[in-house]
């Protein structure tokens, strides 16, 4: 399919497939600089806004901020995109991760056009970038792994280097390996959530420091709205206060205007679950608090990731025509400790 047939019609026939959620892939492009949406909800923002599925890297006091996001396949091979701003709210589109994608990629995924969904967590100075390939309307997907010791292209020691495949899925495997997020437990025990329909939000633990699935560990199965097509995916797990959050999208990406993505959010006491909502339905029995659904003309949001208090997400714009936007949100807490976005 070429990346200029409509987002609408591509949208439903992935709907037959299952698997609308995927169409991040091919919403990233064009890249052409975007101004300021009228109605930019969260942290002002500005430039280069033209994100799906964004990794924040909150920058610290006079430290660049990053955002990764879905590649381009018709931008340096569909490879990562890195957007840079000095002070969080001017954007521009600083590059890719490489020109190209790795060779390996394109002989394990027949026909991939782009890299999706990028998580960047760092640990002891390393920066470990995940993202997932695959192909629409199939499960034969993978988690890949690059690392870096420093985000700054200018600096001489940059260098993302392929670190390979951290885990896959193939057709019959109840689950899809896309949408990678990285979390620690309070043990020190590090895990990688994944999960597009199929049977929704799964979990694996990781080796580490090699970030690749630990051998022979268990699947384990977090959430699943029980009913199909199970429109949920892009799972991102923060610690706070004792507590874990799960957020996750459910519904539609990537249809425009029509877009009815939505951020929801469960919680537990334990990293591995049981995670359930606000009112105590499980996630797992189709549970979830709504916390980013339509407001004016700003509809859609979803494929979230949270980094320094903020929650990072994209969304369309029905004043700009349905066009998608990179969110910066701030993360407010109720009094009994559950996340919003006032």
């Amino acid at each position: 399919m070429g990346r200029d047939m409509p987002i609408r019609a591509l949208a439903a026939l992935l709907a037959l497939t299952g698997t609308a959620a995927l169409t991040t892939a091919l919403a990233s492009a064009p890249a052409a600089a975007a101004t300021e949406p009228p109605n930019n909800p969260g942290r002002p923002v500005s430039g280069d806004l033209r994100v799906h599925d964004p990794g924040l890297v909150r920058g610290e006091a006079g430290e660049p901020w990053y955002v990764f996001g879905t590649g381009d396949g018709a931008h340096r091979d569909g490879t990562i995109q890195i957007r840079s701003s000095s002070d969080g709210h001017e954007w521009r589109l600083a590059g890719t991760v490489w020109d190209r994608k790795p060779d390996w990629i394109t002989r394990e995924i027949p026909g991939v056009d782009n890299l999706w969904a990028p998580e960047v967590h760092e640990e002891n100075g390393t920066y470990y970038l995940y993202y997932s390939a695959s192909t629409f309307g199939s499960n034969r997907s993978l988690v890949a792994l690059a690392t870096n010791t420093t985000l700054d292209p200018e600096d001489p020691d940059y260098r993302w280097v392929d670190r390979g495949k951290v885990f896959e899925s193939f057709p019959g495997d109840p689950y899809n390996a896309i949408d990678p997020g990285i979390v620690v437990g309070a043990d020190g025990r590090h895990w990688m959530t994944f999960g597009s329909f199929w049977s929704g939000i799964r979990m694996v633990e990781l080796d580490w420091p090699s970030g690749k699935a630990k051998p022979g560990a268990p699947v384990l199965h977090l959430a699943d709205r029980q009913q199909p097509p199970n429109a949920i995916e892009a799972p991102h797990i923060m610690a706070r206060g004792g507590w874990y959050y799960l957020f996750v999208s459910l519904d539609s990406c990537c249809r425009g205007a029509d877009s009815t993505y939505k951020i929801a959010v469960g919680r537990s006491r334990d990293v591995t679950g049981p995670y359930r909502d606000r009112r105590g339905q499980p996630l797992l029995r189709g549970g979830g608090t709504v916390i980013a659904s339509r407001s004016g003309s700003i509809v859609g949001a979803g494929g979230q990731s949270a980094s320094g208090g903020l929650l990072a997400y994209h969304y369309y714009d029905t004043a700009l025509g349905g066009d998608f936007r990179l969110a910066l949100h701030p993360i407010s807490w109720t009094w009994d400790g559950w996340p919003r976005l006032d």
